[in-house]
């Protein structure tokens, strides 16, 4: 069990160090060949955030821990919107516009809703590929929402997040961003490794890891994105990662694992799924109430991660 142990922490290790490096670097390369801003904070930043995520479930959907893969992305969905976003708003109140309330919002909890009916029906290939058309129809709808907004406030903060790419540096960026990722598919694997076995030996159910140990180490990515963002005042960007990062998730997570195992099993947590459904409309409604997250309500938010806990025996 030690060994184990060791291998789990590894990968939450590697995946925390490689994660932040894979998103800088590519949104930095995206931004210095000519990509927008705007483009850069939905899609490359969105995916790069989310590169955990889609790797840890579907490598463990895979080698057929199915139970892993989707307790790894109902608790990263969960996470994101209760410790994550709960610990920018006890750094200070979360102010946001109503941009990203009108645009990525919906978009979110609609994801989060067809990820939860899907996974209650049963994921196959069937369900894979409706996710991945999802998916794509929700990007295209989120960069032309986002071009037609003029002087849009979530473009200015990933322009400012990507500062310093120069064309001179870009040779750098790109290592910096193929390295990011190895070492992302290598903490994956890692992660995977050690969850399943620790699982195994502890005779604890695979999505228990899943949502607890794995997703929390596969969130750190967006914890760092937003700590980073509250600490500069960027609070569209630190919203929009988080609910860009659940999409994401529920979109392309979803369909990953389901194209990887198209016979993926049960894996039970009907309370935890309805729990991760009912987070995201919390965290909706509690934004759009007056556009800003109080120190208060971020401290409810935290303490829903913990209540969910028991829902794990």
């Amino acid at each position: 069990m030690l060994f184990s142990l060791v291998l789990l922490l590894a990968g939450l290790g590697l995946l925390a160090v490689a994660a932040d490096h894979l998103v800088l670097g590519a949104a930095r390369v995206a931004a210095g060949t000519g990509v927008s801003a705007v483009t850069v904070g939905v899609v490359v930043i969105g995916f790069g955030t989310s590169a955990p995520e889609l790797l840890v479930s579907g490598s463990a959907a895979a080698e057929g821990h199915a139970g892993l893969a989707v307790g790894n992305l109902v608790g990263s969905n969960v996470i994101n919107l209760t410790l994550v976003l709960g610990m920018a708003g006890l750094i200070a109140p979360v102010l946001v516009t109503s941009s990203v309330l009108r645009r990525e919002a919906p978009l979110s909890v609609g994801a989060v809703t067809v990820f939860a009916v899907l996974l209650l029906r049963g994921l196959d290939a069937v369900a894979g590929v409706v996710l991945a058309v999802l998916l794509v129809a929700a990007v295209v709808w989120m960069l032309r929402l986002s071009r037609q907004e003029a002087g849009d406030v979530l473009g200015a903060e990933t322009r400012e997040l990507v500062d310093g790419s120069g064309a001179g540096r870009l040779p750098v960026e790109l290592v910096r961003a193929v390295l990011g990722l190895a070492g992302t598919l290598a903490g994956a694997q890692l992660l995977v490794t050690g969850g399943a076995d620790l699982a195994t030996r502890l005779g604890v159910p695979q999505q228990a890891v899943g949502f607890t140990v794995v997703a929390i180490g596969t969130s750190l990515p967006e914890l760092v994105t937003t700590v980073q963002a509250q600490r500069r005042g960027e609070a569209d960007l630190l919203v929009g990662n988080l609910l860009g990062s659940n999409l994401l998730n529920s979109l392309a997570g979803g369909a990953v694992v389901a194209l990887a195992a198209p016979q993926v099993p049960d894996p039970g947590g009907t309370a935890l799924i309805a729990v991760m459904v009912g987070i995201s409309g919390l965290a909706w409604a509690l934004l759009a109430r007056g556009r800003r997250l109080t120190r208060t309500e971020a401290l409810a938010l935290t303490g829903g991660y913990l209540l969910a806990l028991p829902l794990l025996a």
